[in-house]
């Protein structure tokens, strides 16, 4: 039996990317079907969350995701740019978000498309990666639309003329993860149970074990 996961993913995070390669073994391995749902990050979805947290936590998180990418055998590089607009210094967050908005809502339409893992494992590593300075430029992501099966000027068409319906359904997995109860991403919902981050992929397993399941 075919059992279902549901992935929440942001663009802007480092441990989503971080988490790309399992989520793609994952599909591929056992009789899954998994669902990538691009969200918000916690920046543009909740008002203050940064000036609300300890100004020692960005500091550990930069540790920490290099550290991670090091084990993990992953390049990794802060984004150029970040792909949401953010005074650093202020920790202001911009009212306007091309960046992010563009990215979650093409991510949206690849998950509807079924290519919703090879976008995000493909796009996210020309953010994360270290290795393209200004991913936003030239033919970056059209390169990473085109090894993930995928014609990035037909998407951005299709994001322009369907931006209404598309956020709605952006707004519908932000509803969705606080329905099962978490916030961060990334988060792995099997059966209304949340798994918080890229180091419960094993944990999550171990659940989807209990409930039969199968390698492909």
């Amino acid at each position: 039996m075919t059992l279902e996961v549901e992935v929440f993913w942001s663009f802007r995070s480092p441990y989503s990317y971080l988490a790309t390669p399992r989520i793609a073994e994952m599909a591929a391995r056992y009789d899954l079907d998994v669902k990538i749902r691009p969200v918000y990050p916690l920046a543009v979805r909740v008002d203050g969350f940064f000036e609300r947290q300890d100004p020692r936590w960005p500091m550990y998180v930069v540790r920490d995701v290099f550290r991670e990418a090091q084990r993990l055998g992953m390049t990794f590089g802060p984004p150029r740019p970040d792909p949401i607009v953010m005074n650093m210094a202020t920790r202001e967050i911009a009212k306007d978000q091309p960046y992010i908005r563009r990215l979650t809502h093409l991510g949206q339409l690849a998950a509807e498309q079924g290519r919703g893992i090879p976008f995000i494992c493909e796009v996210s590593r020309t953010i994360w990666g270290g290795e393209t300075p200004g991913w936003d430029q030239g033919d970056h992501l059209a390169k990473a639309a085109e090894r993930a099966g995928l014609d990035l000027a037909r998407l951005d068409a299709q994001a322009l003329a369907e931006a209404e319906r598309i956020e709605a359904a952006i707004q519908a997995s932000h509803a969705r993860m606080d329905q099962v109860g978490h916030w961060g991403v990334p988060t792995f919902v099997f059966e209304n149970e949340p798994f918080f981050g890229q180091d419960r992929i094993d944990t999550l397993i171990w659940r989807l074990e209990q409930h039969g399941l199968t390698a492909r």
